[in-house]
């Protein structure tokens, strides 16, 4: 298989991908019910927390990996 024809390959599914990502923008053109409401309830803070707390924890989850993985090379 020459270079040609892996390129081409590759271009179909980053043009599909590049639609979808588009689709997406002109779907944010209708009105945003839901992050309304959340913020009328004052539930949007917990969204927010909820979210913080998940990419905390896998930051530290990455980091004791990353850790862990020191220790190993660093032992072999």
């Amino acid at each position: 298989m020459n270079f040609r024809k892996l390129l081409q390959m590759r271009k179909i599914p980053a043009t599909a991908l590049m639609l979808l990502f588009a689709s997406q923008l002109f779907a944010q053109g209708q009105e945003p019910a839901v992050t309304d409401s959340l913020y009328a309830s004052g539930k949007i803070y917990v969204v927010v927390v909820c979210v913080l707390l998940i990419l905390l924890g896998l930051l530290f989850f990455l980091f004791s990996i990353d850790r862990r993985l020191k220790k190993i090379e660093k032992n072999s």
